[in-house]
């Protein structure tokens, strides 16, 4: 990792940057936990008795038959599930489900939860974890919220006071520094007929760069990029962002490359609950990775911590043997695929604030003490009606010390369709890890070559 300590001690991100008061980091005193009763995560170190191990530095070995390939081996595939959750026995496990989760067993018939043995694989790269404890007593949040001053890389806040930082936390997980993937994307009829859509995503941290330069464009957290290869009518489309921290400061730089065109324009719909692409109006440009973006159109507040079931160790939609017509399902994914585990989880509450619009007026969030990611949230709609359920099928990528997802769903409950992103298992080189990308490869101009029409 390309970390420069003096910059993280100092702050690249400055109070002359971002306007209004900051929040207090934790104290020295409060930080010394992180290690010793907390993880370097800050999750709760100890077990809970008998569900729950004791976190112990994440996978302990990588399996024996892994190649090396970014084609991830099931470390648990001989495990049998403890119990199965369907609509004979939901109401016995209300308590550790969210109501969107109990919400699609009632729904449907087929619908079940198969919970297996905990396993506590996460854990990051020792620099990563190194970074975030001294981000603990450094980091702060700034301008309402929006944004970060002290940071520079890592988790900002691996003891969360507030629902913010914990939303930050997921906003910015470390996610491989530089990677690319080939994935695909499902929206299935209700019938489930369905055609893939095909990305090749790319994903860098500004402080992966190859050019890398600590005051140049410092309000930019990553640039990712997103060509779609498949089908042809959308084939050589290009999507080009560069996340900026403090949204509310800087918008969110994006463009799309149109192929049919040939031209770059600016693309400012690609935010909030601007349509998510190529999505068929089953996500907004906002549920990307469970959430992403600007966090100032919403109030936020941590209503604590609890066990719940949430997938888990998700290798097994990743398996090479099975086809998407194995996984994809009308209504929802093949839940016979799908594994879920007991973990803590952090419940924060997002609420629309007055005088400001979004199609999704409330949304609870469910993140994995272990990696700070989004597992399942809950979207209710100006109603207040449960309206949609995602769900991260959550994958540790073993040899990057990667925590991400296998892939993510967003279950619609009012059309009784759904939307599935991050498909690999008929892609050739699904992900690739350490790529060598400049800020020359991120720039409007570079779009047209990136299109592969």
């Amino acid at each position: 990792m390309k970390l420069n300590k003096k910059l993280l001690a100092t702050g690249v991100l400055t109070a002359s940057l971002f306007a209004g008061n900051a929040f207090a980091a934790v104290s020295a005193d409060e930080a010394a936990k992180l290690g010793d009763t907390l993880t370097p995560m800050g999750a709760t170190k100890a077990g809970n008795g008998d569900e729950i191990p004791a976190w112990d530095g994440g996978l302990p070995n990588i399996p024996a038959s892994y190649k090396n390939d970014g084609i991830y081996v099931d470390p648990f595939a001989d495990e049998e599930p403890l119990f199965t959750i369907d609509q004979s026995n939901v109401s016995e496990y209300e308590d550790r489900l969210s109501p969107g989760q109990v919400a699609m067993i009632k729904k449907y018939s087929d619908y079940k939860m198969k919970v297996y043995p905990t396993h506590r694989t996460s854990t990051y790269p020792d620099d990563v974890l190194e970074a975030t404890v001294a981000n603990a007593t450094e980091v702060e949040l700034v301008a309402g919220g929006n944004g970060l001053q002290n940071y520079q890389t890592a988790t900002p806040f691996p003891i969360a006071q507030n629902g913010l930082e914990a939303i930050w936390n997921h906003i910015t997980r470390y996610r491989g520094g530089s990677v690319s993937r080939n994935v695909g994307q499902v929206t299935p009829t209700a019938d489930g007929s369905y055609s893939v859509v095909k990305f090749q995503d790319e994903l860098s941290w500004r402080t992966y760069l190859e050019d890398y330069k600590a005051d140049e464009d410092e309000n930019v957290l990553f640039y990712f990029k997103q060509a779609i290869t498949a089908p042809s009518r959308l084939a050589g489309n290009v999507l080009l962002v560069h996340e900026t921290i403090n949204q509310v400061k800087e918008p969110r730089r994006a463009w799309v490359y149109n192929a049919g065109q040939r031209r770059v324009r600016r693309a400012p719909q690609v935010s909030y609950d601007g349509p998510g692409t190529a999505s068929d109006g089953l996500r907004t440009s906002d549920n990307f990775d469970m959430f992403n973006g600007a966090p100032d159109r919403y109030n936020w507040e941590l209503m604590g911590k609890k066990e719940m079931y949430i997938p888990y160790n998700a290798y097994g939609l990743t398996d090479r043997s099975l086809s998407y017509d194995d996984i994809v399902k009308p209504g929802h994914i093949n839940q016979d695929l799908a594994r879920y585990e007991l973990h803590r989880v952090y419940h924060v509450q997002a609420t629309l604030k007055d005088g400001e619009r979004h199609i999704y007026a409330k949304r609870d969030f469910y993140i994995d003490e272990d990696s700070w990611q989004a597992s399942v949230i809950d979207h209710y709609d100006g109603r207040g009606e449960l309206w949609r359920v995602a769900e991260a099928h959550n994958m540790y990528f073993y040899d990057q010390q990667v925590p991400w997802y296998a892939i993510e769903t967003l279950n619609d409950l009012l059309s009784g369709r759904y939307l599935a992103l991050g498909l690999t298992n008929q892609e050739r080189d699904p992900y690739e890890f350490g790529i060598r990308r400049s800020s020359r490869d991120y720039t409007p101009s570079a779009l047209r070559r990136s299109s592969r029409r």
